[in-house]
């Protein structure tokens, strides 16, 4: 078997390594260490904030001088900088590694760059080995540094005429038990999931992510609640696993980047109109999903209130990216147009991007 086969299949080791981290604030990383023949002799893989990184890990299962002419295999660039950790770049020279093959450029202005500061030395460097499979692992975490806060993802039901309930208020159900199953298949997705004060009030929503027999799903997004009224004791959200996050909404973008520094990936935004219409106002939804109910309600009850469109001129456009039939119901899948409405999707190469939280053990 040649070195590449055997650098080949020692990504997609790390890349399975890589996924049993936590995800969080920081990336995902496994690292496979190779010997000058081509031998497995250590693995290693991120296990938090605080800890080593993947290559350092890997390195601490080797005797003094063993990696020395080694081949290192790690899905992310080793990093550059001083965190909590010193930078993988040097502990890799240090420990005489030869070689080192990754599958992602560090997106990160503050850590990216070691593979510059490796070929300086004199280390070999390779990059691109399976980055599909692992930009698919770090899709979340890439795309958090592209746009410095989470994804989010505003979801509501309407009748087809546009209305999220009847004239006396009553909203449930809208859509069908298809629909519904996929909305809870979602949140279970979602890092977070974020609703209006007034819904809470309202409605008592439980905010959990659960399966047709109603047992709650393996994963649960954290709930999060905006405004400036209380949650009552006996609310139901107040029984989520997780407990919820309360903000008074003043600020979306500086609540988004809060959620970010506790490891919140993707929100799923799910409160009525007002804070629906809230987060696109702010251009801050990536993500829209319609569910549409074939059914008329009229009146005066919209999906959607203001959302900073005073004429025609000022539409905002949407890409559909897909439509799914979910029973008598239909999901439009959507986005922002144009591009000043919503970031850029994450990419799996280097590119310029705002400040973000750093890479730290």
């Amino acid at each position: 078997m040649t070195s590449s086969d055997n650098e080949w299949r020692a990504m997609g080791r790390a890349c399975e390594l890589a996924a049993r981290g936590p995800r969080g604030v920081n990336p995902q990383v496994g690292a496979v260490v190779l010997s000058p023949t081509g031998a497995v002799i250590a693995e290693g893989w991120h296990r938090g904030a605080g800890t080593h990184h993947a290559e350092v890990d890997a390195l601490s299962h080797l005797a003094p001088g063993e990696a020395r002419g080694a081949t290192m295999v790690v899905t992310l660039e080793p990093c550059n900088h001083t965190g909590r950790t010193g930078p993988c770049a040097q502990a890799l020279l240090d420990a005489g590694i030869a070689r080192v093959v990754y599958a992602i450029d560090d997106p990160a202005d503050v850590s990216g760059g070691g593979s510059e500061r490796l070929r300086e030395n004199g280390v070999t460097v390779a990059s691109g080995i399976r980055a599909d499979e692992v930009g698919a692992l770090l899709e979340s975490w890439l795309g958090t540094v592209a746009r410095a806060r989470p994804l989010v993802s505003v979801k509501w039901a309407q009748s087809l005429d546009g209305r999220a309930a009847a004239a006396d208020g009553t909203s449930r159900w809208v859509t069908g038990p298809e629909a519904r199953a996929d909305v809870h298949r979602r949140r279970a997705e979602a890092d977070a999931i974020l609703v209006g004060i007034g819904t809470v009030l309202a409605d008592d929503p439980a905010l959990t992510a659960r399966g047709a027999d109603g047992a709650l799903a393996p994963h649960q997004p954290v709930p999060v609640v905006v405004g400036r009224r209380g949650i009552p004791r006996d609310a139901a959200i107040l029984r989520h696993p997780h407990p919820p996050i309360v903000d008074d909404g003043r600020d979306l973008p500086g609540l988004l980047a809060r959620l970010l520094e506790r490891g919140i990936h993707r929100v799923f935004v799910e409160g009525g109109p007002t804070i629906a219409s809230a987060v696109i106002r702010a251009d801050l939804a990536d993500e829209l999903l319609i569910y549409v109910a074939p059914m008329l309600l009229g009146g005066a009850r919209t999906a959607l209130g203001d959302i900073g469109v005073p004429t025609m001129a000022a539409a905002r456009a949407l890409r559909i990216i897909d439509t799914v039939r979910l029973g008598a119901d239909t999901l439009f899948v959507g986005a922002p147009a144009s591009p000043h409405q919503a970031a850029s999707p994450p990419a799996a190469a280097r590119a310029s991007a705002p400040p973000t939280p750093e890479r730290e053990g």
